[in-house]
């Protein structure tokens, strides 16, 4: 699984002019899922998010998980991130799951983050979503997750 999370002050995501997530302080994270993604590439993911030390200390330093400032996660799905992006001027989404599994999989991560975390909203697989966020730092880090 891919994911870019970027550090926000706050972020939400609407479908058909209605907001269905928002969050304030915490991390959005838009999720890709390649084909060769398992149950545990979610729960390697959902970990690493959780505990991705991205937030500023007392020093100022980036030593604090969003476990502990207790902040926002915004996941949103977003397959265009599985893109080969290596030839051409046309992005292959060959590597991408098919639509299929990565809502499976998506599915998945949605119920395993509601019973780990509770400060957690979500954007909708297959939707026409808008998203907007103000990204503090800006801090943008991309995550890959892969079980052999």
């Amino acid at each position: 699984m891919i994911t870019i999370i970027q550090r926000v002050t706050t972020a939400k995501v609407t479908v058909n002019n209605q907001d269905i997530g928002k969050i304030d302080t915490g991390i959005m994270a838009l999720v890709a899922v390649e084909k060769e993604d398992s149950e545990k590439d979610a729960q390697r993911l959902l970990e690493r998010i959780l505990n991705y030390r991205i937030f500023a200390d007392s020093d100022d330093r980036m030593n604090l998980s969003l476990r502990d400032i207790n902040g926002g996660l915004l996941l949103i799905p977003q397959f265009t991130l599985a893109a080969d992006t290596q030839k051409g001027n046309r992005p292959s989404f060959i590597s991408a799951a098919p639509p299929e599994k990565g809502k499976e999989l998506f599915d998945y991560l949605q119920q395993l983050a509601k019973q780990t975390y509770a400060n957690v909203e979500f954007g909708q697989f297959g939707a026409d979503m808008q998203v907007s966020l103000v990204n503090n730092g800006p801090v943008t880090f991309t995550l890959r997750t892969r079980t052999d």
